[in-house]
């Protein structure tokens, strides 16, 4: 039983006093509380899963404007679009314009550094080929110098003017490269090369695997590899592209049944102007040209023994 008591003094205080006490049953106070807490408990959890779901839609609907600027930027990066379109609210619409233009300002500065490389090539190979042209007009050990050097000094200049118009080419957006159409191009440009030596010339690629970068580039790298392994094999030489371990990157490994190189080879192959045989056409700057390429785009860039009993060149670079 609850029991409730009060005193009540009807004349003020000085009369009787008299004391009435109500009681009534506990079980029933305490249903009245228990539905009133099973009606709160209830009236709470609707009410938290409707600001869940409230906040869902607000999320979903109002970030989607955000998503689509992500996948516009992806387009941007793979190359096919070249700057941010498409409707969004007012509220985003200046971070449009800024990425619009930090992706043009990007691009101006690149097509600067191009003109100030093309430049700087004409004006140094031209003086080294009057000198060139002039020495050779006069027959002599001192003549013979002048030429020899000169022609050196052209390859390394090259050489150079090449890392830097790639250094500048490397962090532009947009330019993807299709591995195995440079691939299978290189292929039949070496077939028709080494044709008279009966080279077993194999190449292949993953499906759908492209280089995030220029195609010039790309092809120097690995035409350089295919070129110095066909030079050196006996019969077989194998190109293999595919996806590696990490995210973005992809392999290409070369391989070869040539004599090889020893370790102390290994470690001298990809330094600048190494020639570890005379016997061969080249300048010694093959290896070295794609170390650095690889360099400038992230990559990596490693020579080995090769299965095959050869050497192997493996070439990691980023993907799109």
């Amino acid at each position: 039983m609850r029991v409730l008591e009060r005193e009540i003094r009807p004349d003020g205080g000085y009369g009787t006093t008299y004391s009435y006490a109500v009681a009534g049953d506990a079980a029933e106070i305490d249903r009245d509380l228990s539905e009133f807490t099973r009606l709160l408990i209830a009236a709470l959890g609707i009410l938290g899963l409707g600001l869940l779901v409230a906040t869902f839609f607000q999320v979903r609907f109002g970030l989607r404007p955000l998503r689509a600027i992500r996948q516009k930027l992806a387009e941007i990066r793979s190359g096919e679009t070249e700057k941010l379109e498409g409707e969004i609210p007012d509220e985003i619409r200046p971070l449009q314009r800024e990425l619009n233009a930090l992706i043009q300002s990007n691009r101006e500065i690149v097509d600067r550094a191009r003109t100030h490389v093309g430049n700087l090539a004409h004006a140094l190979k031209t003086p080294l080929s009057v000198i060139s042209n002039e020495a050779r007009t006069h027959k002599g050990p001192l003549s013979d110098k002048v030429v020899e050097q000169a022609e050196i000094m052209r390859t390394q200049i090259t050489h150079h003017l090449d890392r830097a118009r790639v250094a500048a080419r490397s962090s532009v957006i947009g330019d993807i490269t299709d591995v195995d159409q440079v691939l299978q191009a290189l292929k039949r440009t070496l077939d028709r090369i080494y044709g008279d030596r009966g080279l077993d010339l194999i190449v292949e690629a993953s499906t759908g695997l492209k280089f995030q970068g220029e195609r010039q580039d790309f092809e120097e790298m690995v035409g350089n590899l295919l070129d110095n392994a066909c030079k050196w094999a006996k019969s077989r030489v194998r190109a293999d592209a595919k996806q590696a371990d990490g995210p973005a990157r992809f392999t290409v490994i070369v391989d070869d049944d040539g004599p090889g190189l020893s370790k102390v080879e290994l470690a001298k192959g990809v330094k600048r102007g190494q020639r570890l045989d005379e016997s061969k056409p080249g300048s010694g700057l093959g290896l070295s040209i794609v170390a650095d390429l690889a360099h400038l785009y992230k990559g990596r860039f490693e020579l080995e023994p090769s299965p095959e009993g050869g050497l192997r060149a493996k070439l990691e670079l980023p993907a799109a």
